[in-house]
């Protein structure tokens, strides 16, 4: 393993501990997966310069892309429950109250 490819894996797997031991709000969970799709995006883009091939390129666009929906959804999402609920707090949510 290449040590540009262990930053990448660390950097994923940090966020993805973060993301299952600190679930306190709303907006650390939002960012925590930010941070998983950057790793990501970061790691493929490489990997397509690495591999010197045209036809991978378009892959971390469609990744930044989706990555994009993901944050604005997450965003209003965090917008509607601070809305309703008063607070970003997850162990405040009820999911089963629609």
């Amino acid at each position: 393993m290449t040590p540009t490819q262990f930053t990448f894996s660390a950097g994923f797997a940090l966020a993805l501990t973060g993301l299952a031991f600190h679930r306190h709000h709303l907006l650390s969970a939002l960012l925590c997966l930010e941070a998983m799709m950057l790793s990501l995006f970061v790691a493929l883009s490489i990997w397509t310069l690495q591999s010197g091939s045209i036809g991978f390129a378009t892959g971390p666009l469609i990744l930044l892309a989706f990555s994009a929906c993901e944050a604005s959804a997450g965003l209003s999402l965090l917008v509607a429950t601070a809305r309703t609920h008063g607070s970003d707090r997850l162990n405040t949510l009820n999911l089963l109250k629609c």
